[in-house]
Parts: C-alpha cells; sequence; structure tokens
C-alpha cells in the first residue's frame, strides 16, 4: 500500500540485539497526509532500510509499506512497516491544485434573449432550460 504526506517528526533510533545475538534497528517517523483533513501516521524502517531510506522533517514523500498485528500477553499491537519511501519535489506539491479546491469565479449570465451557449461535448442537458428530450413525459 502506498501513501503520501510530509515528514513532521523523527524519532529517536531504537537499536538492540536479538536474542539470536543479531544485531537489528528500527527508524520511527511521523507522516501527515496532504488530504483535506490531515492524518498523521507513525511508521517505521526496521533493519537496513533504516539507513537505506534516511528521511529529515519537512520530506514530502511517498511510502509503500505493509501492516502487521501481533499478539502479546493478550494485547493487540499493530505496526505499520516501510519499504520504500520515494522523496517528492515540495515545489510540485507545493503548485498542485488541492483536490476539492472551490471551483473560480461563476460565469456570467447571458445577455436576455441570447442564444444559449452549446454544452460541452458529454455534458448532460437535461437539466437545463430549454434542453429537449426525446421522453414523451
Amino acid at each position: 500500500m502506498d501513501i503520501k504526506g510530509k515528514i513532521i517528526q523523527k524519532l529517536e533510533l531504537q537499536s538492540g540485539t536479538s536474542k539470536a545475538g543479531n544485531a537489528w534497528k528500527k527508524q520511527e517517523y511521523v507522516l501527515e497526509t496532504l488530504d483535506s483533513y490531515p492524518r498523521k501516521v507513525k511508521f517505521d524502517f526496521f533493519g537496513d532500510r533504516a539507513d537505506q531510506f534516511p528521511l529529515e522533517v519537512g520530506d514530502i514523500i511517498t511510502l509503500s509499506y505493509d501492516i502487521d498485528s501481533r499478539e502479546f500477553n493478550g494485547r493487540w499491537y499493530t505496526d505499520i512497516r516501510g519499504y520504500k519511501a520515494v522523496k517528492e519535489d515540495p515545489n510540485a506539491v507545493a503548485a498542485a491544485p488541492a483536490p476539492y479546491a472551490p471551483a473560480g469565479e461563476p460565469a456570467p449570465a447571458p445577455a436576455p434573449g441570447a442564444p444559449a451557449p452549446a454544452p460541452a461535448p458529454g455534458v448532460d442537458t437535461f437539466d437545463q432550460p430549454g434542453a429537449s428530450d426525446d421522453l414523451p413525459f
């Protein structure tokens, strides 16, 4: 799965040694989506990926991730584990229009007695005044 957003927090690097004697490390981040109603998502890179994808606060990224849940002592824990991060150009995101941006100024009303403009191709005309259809009612 993929999610796009801005890194708003970089948490402290965690590391240690497993019971088998293998070294491990985990880098956690908090990402805020760029939606109209932003959501915050905490995710991590584990092992070599912690070094492979160095991120900083303010980076705009597209994160590819997996979700994993596990049970411990009768409680369930869910992790969002990143496996790839692609940094975006911050200028391109700022220039992109918002998904639900309000439309510009409404078109001026036609002069009285002027013919109505032709609709754009592919636009339904059933609710426009003076539009005719083949229905008998």
